[in-house]
């Protein structure tokens, strides 16, 4: 039962910075730098900087740390999510096991001990689709977790809007759930940091809905932080989470900000963006600036970045779960760092933003930047060592129950996965339950956030799922729709994974057992999907009949850059995903007959 008892009034809203840990041990980093890591002008470095806290020089070292898409993940996640791969010498690579906010503070920690000026930045998601532990308790845990990091601002992300506008205000200024009360007997304090969202408005009085900017301050240093999502946030958010909001062209709000910060005397400014890109290489220290600038990186993220004032000196990105450290041209065709950290606390990256106070701007030419690893070799951080075990206390009753069993890893990764077939062949069975007739089922590869392990998490032994885990796979709470289609919409919603929105970044459906085509990666637009390869159980569809689909609630309202699923008719609700995939593992598993892993063959690839 949720504890009622308010916690005693007026307490300190802003912590005292603590005292650092002792380094343990050094990080696995790959550096990438601007240019020459010299600073300019006809003194030396080391005449002109004061990295080390000696006053006053021309030049001082400015360590940003940051890190983006954290959803909650306090444990260390698993299976393919717990693990970044690193880029050896010889041409192979290493998987490195990561992440983990014991291991991330003990990082962090480590990485500030001696620096006189450090800053931690976030670059947004870090609630939202959140493992049981925090999204059981609507994310509180994770701010809590946030406060302890020593956080001083993040932008907002797409899922910090997941519960909405005013769910998102109370994790900023706290206050008890509304519904579900306290659940310590002390009242939730909210975010120590502030939430940035410069280009989300409400629509009633075009302002920003919270801080659009924050300036951080030590003597006569100053580093403003400007914070945006992408503008994209309602394709990607159910309605209800968006309802009186409006979102703004990154870019322009961003410029728009820079030049009011610039009237403020602040000309050191790093922009927070909650979108991201696609390196070339899936390892977190490869070089994307070898050949030329930018040249190992596409997506959104390019084309902000080349057109994002100059006035910016740094751009720490996120959301499409990437690692990388680039620089692309900004529009004055001058290098500029772009970062991301991958994503779920894995890892983090320490930029040196090098500060001019002779022109109270940062010197480009001599930013560096290095992505580090969250290894879980250190020691865990006592601290979070307490908040994992208080909240997992709370948790326990609900989370420790087994729902299932498998055989074997079913995992969430690749066009088609394992994992995603297991949730489409749930949510089909639930909706034959629903309505007999029903056909088919599809669901969103986003929606999906982790992998099922066959390795024992917390005690329940091999093979067992329990609620957690399904909790963590599934956290939206959707719930499973019904609603009819032409086979003439079927076929569109199927070229619609890679047309439109999803042009440029293809989103593959999971789709249930019976439903086949081929997707032909060779060819360009709606010609990838093949359409004379669509079947349903062997027969071709028919453009004219009608067919039953059972999608999740965010799919059925057109979600995902799917318009066509916001089209259907007849509508059923019924319940929620995760109880469709617990009552799914549960009539087709047990200990003695664990599910085996889908074979993912329903969607014929050609590349």
């Amino acid at each position: 039962m949720p504890a009622t008892s308010p916690a005693p009034a007026h307490q300190e809203r802003r912590r005292r910075r603590r005292n650092r840990l002792v380094a343990l041990a050094a990080g696995v980093a790959t550096v990438g730098a601007l240019a020459a890591a010299t600073v300019p002008g006809s003194a030396s470095a080391d005449e002109n900087r004061s990295g080390s806290g000696h006053w006053p020089g021309r030049y001082q070292d400015v360590q940003l740390l940051s890190f983006n898409d954290l959803h909650g993940n306090l444990e260390p996640p698993t299976g393919s999510s717990g693990r970044v791969t690193e880029h050896q010498h010889d041409g192979t690579t290493k998987p490195i096991d990561a992440g983990g906010v014991e291991y991330l503070a003990t990082h962090l920690r480590q990485a500030r001990e001696g620096e006189k000026y450090s800053i931690t930045a976030a670059g947004g998601d870090m609630v939202g689709a959140s493992p049981l532990i925090s999204g059981l308790f609507h994310d509180e845990p994770t701010i809590e977790a946030l406060n302890k990091l020593d956080l001083d601002v993040t932008s907002v992300g797409n899922h910090e809007f997941d519960e909405g506008a005013k769910e998102l205000a109370r994790l900023q200024n706290g206050g008890c759930h509304p519904k579900d009360g306290c659940y310590t007997d002390q009242e939730f304090q909210g975010a120590d940091f502030p939430y940035l969202a410069a280009n989300v408005l409400d629509e009633k009085t075009d302002k920003p809905i919270l801080k659009p900017y924050w300036v951080w301050k030590k003597k006569d240093v100053k580093v403003g932080f400007i914070g945006v999502t992408l503008e994209g946030t309602p394709d990607i958010v159910s309605a209800e989470g968006v309802k009186g909001l409006s979102f703004k062209d990154e870019v322009e709000t961003i410029n728009k900000y820079a030049k009011v910060l610039q009237r403020q005397g602040v000309k050191s400014i790093v922009a927070l963006i909650h979108e991201g890109g696609f390196p070339a290489s899936t390892s977190y220290n490869y070089d994307c600036d070898s050949p030329g600038a930018g040249d190992g990186i596409s997506g959104p993220i390019v084309d902000i970045a080349k057109n994002i004032t100059p006035q910016v000196d740094a751009l720490v990105t996120g959301h499409t779960h990437n690692a990388y450290v680039c620089t692309i041209d900004d529009p004055a065709g001058k290098p500029r760092m772009v970062t991301s950290a991958a994503s779920f606390g894995r890892l983090y990256t320490d930029t040196t933003l090098t500060y001019d106070r002779r022109t109270g701007d940062i010197a480009r030419t001599a930013v560096k930047s290095a992505n580090h690893v969250v290894t879980r070799t250190v020691r865990p951080a006592r601290d979070m060592t307490d908040l994992i075990t208080k909240w997992n206390t709370l948790a326990a009753p609900i989370g420790n129950r087994a729902i299932g069993h498998i055989s074997g890893d079913i995992g969430n990764t690749g066009t088609e996965s394992p994992l995603g077939d297991l949730i489409a062949d749930a949510q089909l069975a639930h909706g034959k339950q629903l309505d007999p007739e029903t056909d088919l089922a599809l669901m969103n590869p986003g929606g999906i956030r982790a992998p099922l392990t066959y390795a024992a998490k917390a005690g329940e032994g091999d093979g067992v799922v329990t609620y957690a885990e399904g909790f963590t796979v599934q956290p939206f709470a959707n719930t499973v729709n019904l609603q009819d289609f032409t086979g003439a919409q079927l076929i569109q919603v199927l070229k619609e994974q890679v047309t439109g929105p999803n042009a440029a970044a293809p989103k593959i459906l999971q789709v249930s057992s019976g439903l086949t085509y081929t997707l032909d990666l060779t060819k360009s637009g709606a010609d990838r999907v093949v359409t004379d390869s669509i079947k349903l159980n062997g027969a071709a569809i028919d453009p004219t009949a009608t067919y039953r689909v059972a999608t999740n609630s965010f799919l059925a309202g057109g979600g995902d850059g799917f318009p066509t699923l916001g089209q259907g008719t007849n509508d059923v609700v019924g319940a929620d995903d995760l109880t469709a995939l617990e009552q799914y593992l549960t009539a087709n598993s047990s200990a003695t007959n664990p599910l085996a892993p889908p074979k993912a063959d329903r969607i014929a690839i050609v590349k």
